[in-house]
């Protein structure tokens, strides 16, 4: 009976010993640039200085999108030839016209629902439903939603003629620009 009762005592033994030692990590030091490293032979390791906290995770990050005419682009191909290409002025005026016909039906489709959810709110007081009358509660969350919808569109509308005007400034900006001699 002892023997099997050591036997457990000694893979502990082991399993403390030499078990610990596959999870330990080497001394961590905090670089120059953020590098981190665990060898101060590293050729990027300057100016290193040793952590006192435990492991340390680093996450690669992805690339940032590059900006190019104050518009975010994904990042692009530097090889390829088409990121800096113009656009042929025709080509941008039907493009722009697009944009603006596009905008004036989603400012139509907006004023729209904005009368339909005028008329059923009625100034706070929408005609009560079925399920309403014995549920006030219901009533008032219905008459809160309402608000907030009517309140949503209106914002809404605010920025598709924020759009508008802006589209049409540039256009005519890019087109007096167009016809002044140089």
């Amino acid at each position: 009976m002892k023997q099997s009762q050591s036997i457990p005592f000694v893979l502990l033994l082991l399993t403390a010993l030499f078990g610990s030692q596959a999870f330990a990590q080497d001394r961590m030091y905090r670089c120059e640039d953020n590098y981190y490293t665990n060898s101060l032979t590293d050729p990027k390791a300057r100016g290193c200085k040793p952590l006192e906290s435990g492991n340390v995770t680093v996450v690669q990050g992805t690339r940032p999108a590059t900006v190019q005419n104050g518009v975010k682009l994904a990042v692009a191909n530097p090889t390829s030839g088409t990121a800096g290409q113009r656009v042929d002025a025709n080509d941008q005026r039907a493009r722009d016209a697009d944009a603006k016909g596009i905008m004036e039906s989603e400012l139509r489709r907006a004023e729209a629902r904005k009368a339909e959810l005028a008329l059923e709110y009625n100034n706070g007081e929408p005609e009560k439903r079925g399920d309403e009358a014995r549920n006030y509660q219901k009533y008032l969350d219905r008459v809160a939603e309402l608000k907030a919808n009517l309140a949503r569109v209106d914002s809404d509308i605010a920025g598709i003629r924020r759009e508008l005007g802006r589209g049409s400034a540039a256009s005519n900006a890019s087109a007096s620009n167009a016809s002044t001699p140089r």
